[in-house]
């Protein structure tokens, strides 16, 4: 009888198990055919009964294993049996291995092996599984064809001889006759493919091409009787010569009641294998799994350089509802929760019960604190809406803690405490809300929600202005330009460095916008200073790489400078080294175009990035801007001296200027100086300032 679940106490699904194995293993006697399977992970080796008679072995002195195994092999067939195994395993399909082997009193035995692995759910090799059969008298048979050929006629196996041309069949001995249903005459009219329907062309072919190599081939096809009943069949096929012709003398065994066997087994394998892994009521995986995937999202993310988020979720008033009507109506609502937990997320995404009323989520990729924020907030208007079961209506809440990866922890049992204590916070608040681990990741969720509201205010009422900091020539003091840096006037918070609010106009993509404002508002400053007769040099303006990416740029570039009487040759556009790396292909192209027009291009940051020198001399680049993190410890870092001395070496190797950002130490400006580099920005000169104080610099 089948196991029921639900219903069967441990004891008696042990007693049907073991009622399972003994009808296994009565099957395995009665067909002569020894079972074994080997755990790839610990190499522990089980045997049946049939197996240790077959290797002349004796159970109860004998430990099994796939060593003791390779041992008995015959010297000259070992290792092509180690080759058979590893494409067994590889592949993941049914393998067949004829060899020798050597028992221990000497005695020599052909034996057949039928092997397949067991992968798990991750498709791994776990698990060899199969069967033996000693088949030393179907050898002796073929090597006396002559004096044995009144053995053949009447030998139990199917024994057939087949045109190998035509695939017609010149000879049937009793036993195929018999299996088939078929009379001599009636085989004689016949091709391989009448008694096998299922049979192709293409797999004939393969058998042919593995006799080219091999001695024999083994095959294992559903052969069609004369009634139209089926039975599976595993062949041993050797190339002869019959009549004068080329002929795949078959040596055919019936092996249907081996197929059940190893399909019963495999059947019974995956359902233990699933039910180790998987919660009984829900599904889900449960706490073991999750486990695996939680250190398998870790590598993964470690690897690919990607966050996840970790949720630990706890239905709020599951135990009142659970005690007060009963576990059956408590089962259903879990069932009924994690059905909604698995509408709230990714395909991608992993759920899990790890008892109880908890749940957790693997939210993988996330690329903000925003997606995790959004997925929980969809949990919990799910989860408070009204559930049915049976005549009652039932109300439960959700209290869900949220860790990071990596922010919180690269490590699975702090992301899982973290989460868990997060989920502690979430209920002391009132229960039906969500909290990070961290306090401060929690404000900074809402903050972010409400910056972007206000970032796209500030668009609209115009809130953002420019500053400006001087570049400058070591050599001669004077102004050589000035980079734009754009400032957001808030009429409550005052003045927002960009340092909080660019990353979040680049992930909201209103950086397209807030650039176009800036280019416009600094070339009208420019063009009015020179107008009135000052020099500012050239107007450096950050370039991000969305906004170059858009179809219209150039030409809103140019009809912008057009308008404004802006020059083409008062403008340096900078673009970071890692944005180029990103596309270089589409950046050499967008950027030839500027060039083109006379526009002064900069690399900004660079040395901070990971450039290719191919890509690097093919970009229409003028200038390269050294980085502060390298200038800032140049007089006493002697990494950072070297890198700025080689990206100085760099430029004047490719007819580049340069400039250090950065500089606010006269010893730091004097080994610019003394290494050739004789352009900088920095506090030593002048912090970044708002247009008034830049036209006082300029008149004095």
């Amino acid at each position: 009888m089948p196991i029921d679940t639900e219903k069967d106490t441990l004891e008696t699904a042990l007693k049907k198990l073991k009622a399972k194995e003994n009808s296994l293993l009565t099957l395995e006697s009665v067909s002569k055919l020894g079972g074994w399977e080997v755990d790839l992970n610990t190499k522990k080796t089980l045997w049946s009964d049939q197996t240790y008679k077959i290797y002349g072995l004796e159970k109860e002195t004998t430990e099994p294993s796939l060593d003791l195994f390779l041992s008995l092999i015959e010297k000259n067939d070992l290792q092509k049996t180690l080759i058979v195994m590893d494409k067994g395993i590889k592949s993941g399909n049914v393998q067949s291995h004829q060899c020798k082997v050597v028992r221990p009193n000497g005695e020599i035995r052909d034996v057949l092996i039928n092997g397949q692995v067991v992968k798990d759910e991750h498709n791994n090799p776990i698990k060899l599984i199969g069967s033996t059969q000693d088949i030393t008298e179907y050898i002796n048979s073929q090597r006396n064809t002559q004096e044995l050929s009144e053995i053949i006629e009447h030998s139990s196996s199917e024994i057939s001889i087949i045109d190998a041309q035509n695939y017609n069949y010149l000879y049937a001995n009793k036993g195929a006759r018999d299996a088939l249903g078929y009379s001599f005459d009636e085989l004689f009219t016949m091709t391989v493919y009448d008694t096998n329907p299922a049979l192709n062309e293409k797999e004939l072919l393969q058998l042919k091409d593995t006799l080219k190599n091999d001695e024999q081939a083994v095959s294992r096809t559903v052969q069609q009787r004369k009634d139209g009943s089926k039975y599976n069949v595993q062949s041993f096929i050797q190339p002869i010569k019959y009549k004068q012709q080329d002929a795949y003398v078959l040596f055919g065994t019936d092996i249907t009641k081996q197929v059940e066997y190893e399909s019963k087994l495999k059947k019974q394998s995956d359902q233990l294998q699933h039910q180790a892994h998987h919660d009984t009521l829900t599904n889900l995986p449960n706490r073991t799994l999750f486990r695996d995937r939680l250190d398998q999202s870790i590598i993964s993310s470690k690897r690919h350089r990607k966050n996840f988020a970790l949720l630990f979720i706890d239905l709020d008033q599951f135990k009142k509802i659970n005690d007060s009507l009963g576990h059956h109506i408590g089962d259903e609502l879990l069932i009924e929760a994690a059905s909604r937990l698995k509408d709230s997320i990714r395909e991608e995404d992993t759920l899990a019960r790890l008892g109880g009323d908890e749940f957790t989520i693997i939210l993988k990729d996330i690329q903000t604190i925003q997606d995790a924020t959004m997925i929980a907030e969809k949990i919990v208007t799910n989860m408070k809406q009204a559930i049915t079961i049976q005549s009652h209506t039932l109300y439960v809440s959700s209290s869900i803690g949220i860790s990071l990866y990596p922010q919180d922890s690269t490590e699975a049992d702090d992301l899982l405490k973290f989460a868990d204590t997060a989920m502690y916070k979430a209920k002391d608040e009132g229960r039906d809300n969500y909290q990070f681990y961290s306090s401060d990741m929690t404000a900074l969720a809402f903050e972010r929600v409400v910056m972007e509201s206000s970032l796209r205010m500030a668009l609209k009422e115009d809130q953002f202005i420019v500053y400006f900091q001087p570049q400058f020539n070591i050599r001669t003091n004077k102004v050589t330009g000035m980079e734009a840096l754009i400032r957001w006037q808030h009429p409550q918070l005052g003045l927002v460095p960009p340092a909080k609010f660019i990353p979040l106009a680049e992930e909201s993509g209103l950086i397209i916008e807030i650039d176009r404002i800036v280019m416009h508002k600094a070339m009208e400053y420019f063009s009015q200073w020179y107008k009135d007769g000052l020099k500012p040099g050239k107007l450096s303006l950050n370039l991000a790489m969305k906004q170059l990416a858009e179809k219209d740029f150039i030409t809103k570039l140019i009809t912008t400078m057009g308008s404004l009487k802006f020059q083409p040759s008062w403008l340096a556009l900078e673009v970071t080294e890692g944005q180029i790396m990103n596309h270089p292909e589409a950046s050499i192209k967008k950027l030839n175009q500027i060039s083109d027009f006379g526009i002064e291009l900069a690399i900004d940051d660079f040395g901070t990035g990971y450039s290719s020198l191919a890509y690097l001399k093919k970009l229409p680049l003028d200038k390269l801007k050294i980085d502060q993190s390298f200038v800032r410890d140049i007089d006493v870092d002697e990494d950072d001296a070297a890198i700025t001395k080689a990206i100085i070496a760099l430029g004047n190797s490719l007819n580049m200027k340069l400039i250090a950002e950065g500089v606010e130490t006269i010893d730091q400006r004097d080994f610019l100086l003394k290494n050739g580099c004789e352009e900088i920005q920095g506090y030593l000169y002048s912090k970044p300032l708002p247009a008034e104080e830049i036209r006082e610099l300029l008149q004095s």
